[in-house]
């Protein structure tokens, strides 16, 4: 019989990537947190969950309160690098994160301030699904 070794955790993990449609409700806040955990935890790459749910949270809640109409999660990992996205169908841009200093009193305006501290890197992009046209708000995290 053939000796069965275990995957050597060196070596690189194929690609993946996973989409949650959500309806715009705040209740996909939880549901996109707890589902991203598991993924992740599934994957192997416990060590991002705790960034990655706070950053795809901040996404998520965006999309679901600042639009009228479906949403997504996506969760991709190529190359030890982790992107966490949210797309939305208002095809306008996200306003730009202010400097962290600023909004620390504030009670808005914190969510993509926050995503740009915790994130090696982040952007947008117009992004259509289907019929409806929207956006795409990105972040990687590099499994260092």
């Amino acid at each position: 019989m053939p000796e069965t070794r275990p995957a050597d955790p060196a070596a690189p993990a194929a690609p993946w990537e996973y989409t949650l449609y959500i309806p715009n409700d705040l209740r996909a806040v939880t549901v996109s947190r707890r589902t991203l955990r598991l993924i992740l935890t599934m994957h192997g790459l416990i060590r991002l969950v705790d960034t990655a749910e706070l950053i795809a949270a901040e996404l998520v809640s965006n999309a679901v309160r600042h639009t009228k109409g479906p949403a997504a999660l996506r969760v991709r990992w190529a190359a030890g690098v982790l992107r966490v996205g949210a797309w939305d169908a208002d095809p306008e841009p996200p306003e730009p994160p202010g400097k962290w200093a600023s909004l620390a009193e504030a009670e808005e305006g914190r969510g993509l301030a926050l995503v740009r501290a915790c994130a090696d890197v982040w952007g947008w992009q117009p992004l259509a699904r289907g019929a409806n046209r929207g956006k795409y708000v990105w972040c990687d995290l590099v499994a260092a």
